[in-house]
């Protein structure tokens, strides 16, 4: 009979190679708390966020409370709560625009909002579930993934007018900009798939299998290693994607229910929010990922990073009966 440590040492090592990674371990994430930050609004749920770096601005939806967040990450202060957002989910700060696009999932329709006056300067549909939100800025439009509606709906973004609703097969997930290829990649929930598109022709290219994940939903990329990560909700699972290959590279795994991801390129880490209230910090080094720790955080199922700063953002809707924002650092880093 072999020896049980023996076993789990073999086991360690042979996972990798196919294809999985150990159970998250319950070493806590290398953070430390910088602030919390009160937040206006009732402690409802909150949902995706955007930073715009170049204007120190993070626009924060706070999804129950129908208001959409305007938070100055310099001086560390809200500048503004925005009514009009009804079950706001996506939102997405496009400088070059001057402008802030928000998911208006209640009433079915894509906002504009002025980034200057804080005005909504549009609203455009129809979108059966709008949720996540990219832009491909060299045709200048605006993707809406639709998630109930098995559809990427594409809106233009200097007229705000309806073009198309390109039908996925499934649920849309998550919808991002690859710099790189110059598509948009559209995680698809039930086919289990991420899926390429075109944004000048607003046509499918190619669908790519996602095997180790069940649906697919939060992505982030890197560029510079020309990597996705994308979380399977269903089955706790965090794939590697090389988008040279266009193939599951490894897959690991992570606490129940992962929502949002951020990524840092500078300090090459990977934080994964989930629904569960955990918060995963992974590491990248080449094309592999390193869990450096999981902490527990109530409610922190949506989270942000500042590339320059390093600063991570939570928006928690219920802490001692109010919502704050905790501002959270990394340490032990390079």
């Amino acid at each position: 009979m072999l020896n049980p440590k023996f076993s789990l040492f073999i086991l360690a090592l042979l996972l990798p190679l196919l294809g999985c990674s150990p159970a998250v371990t319950s070493q806590p994430a290398p953070l430390k708390l910088v602030a919390d930050i009160p937040l206006p609004g009732p402690a409802v749920r909150f949902d995706y966020q955007s930073l715009d770096p170049t204007h120190s601005r993070l626009y924060i939806s706070h999804m129950n409370a129908d208001q959409l967040v305007v938070f100055d990450t310099a001086h560390r202060t809200v500048i503004a709560n925005l009514d009009g957002f009804p079950r706001v989910h996506g939102v997405l700060a496009v400088p070059s625009l001057g402008l802030v696009f928000a998911s208006s999932t209640g009433e079915h329709k894509l906002a504009a909002v002025d980034m200057t006056t804080l005005r909504i300067t549009a609203k455009s549909g129809p979108i059966n579930y709008p949720d996540g939100i990219a832009y491909a800025p060299a045709v200048k439009r605006v993707f809406v993934s639709d998630e109930h509606g098995d559809a990427d709906v594409v809106f233009d973004a200097t007229t705000n007018s309806f073009i198309t609703a390109i039908p996925l097969g499934g649920g849309a997930g998550n919808t991002v900009f690859d710099p790189t290829s110059g598509h948009i990649l559209v995680a698809v929930h039930t086919k289990n798939q991420l899926v390429a598109i075109d944004p000048a022709t607003a046509r499918i290219i190619a669908r790519y299998r996602l095997p180790t994940l069940e649906q697919p939903h939060g992505i982030a990329l890197d560029p510079a290693s020309n990597l996705a990560f994308i979380a399977g909700e269903d089955n706790h699972k965090l794939a590697l994607f090389d988008l040279s290959t266009m193939q599951v590279l490894t897959t690991y795994n992570v606490p129940d229910d992962p929502d949002v991801l951020a990524y840092d390129p500078a300090l090459h880490r990977l934080y994964v929010a989930a629904e569960s209230g955990n918060l995963s910090v992974f590491a990248l080094n080449g094309k592999a990922l390193t869990l450096l720790g999981s902490t527990e955080i109530p409610y922190a199922h949506t989270v942000a990073v500042d590339p320059e700063t390093h600063l991570v953002y939570l928006p928690l809707q219920n802490i001692n009966g109010h919502p704050l924002l905790r501002i959270m650092q990394p340490i032990n880093t390079p």
